[in-house]
């Protein structure tokens, strides 16, 4: 596509009135994006320290600066591709959580 095209169609957008623009294949917004559209963004972002094998930071560093910021969004693509899943504050049942039998004596 060349640039003249690309101006060309550009213009033909700019002279298409409010009125005239089909909404009707978008979905009606409700509170709920309203609620999610004023929330914070980027989230904000905490220091930590990680350990990556050699031959990975290597690789997130062959791209040039920014490696951190390619790490955080290899995490965030990985994270949002997952299924919610359920808050610390109700943790998980530890493995081998049966309660314990007194010993019998004499047996």
């Amino acid at each position: 596509m060349s640039k003249k095209s690309i101006k060309s169609d550009l213009a033909k957008v700019d002279r298409i009135k409010d009125a005239e623009i089909d909404y009707s294949d978008l979905p009606p917004l409700d509170k709920s994006f309203f609620t999610r559209a004023t929330a914070a963004w980027p989230p904000a972002k905490r220091q930590l320290t990680i350990r990556l094998d050699a031959d990975v930071l290597k690789w997130l560093k062959a791209y040039g600066r920014g490696y951190q910021t390619r790490i955080n969004r290899i995490l965030r693509a990985a994270m949002e591709s997952q299924p919610p899943h359920r808050s610390r504050s109700s943790p998980a049942p530890k493995k081998n959580s049966r309660p314990r039998r007194a010993p019998t004596v004499g047996s």
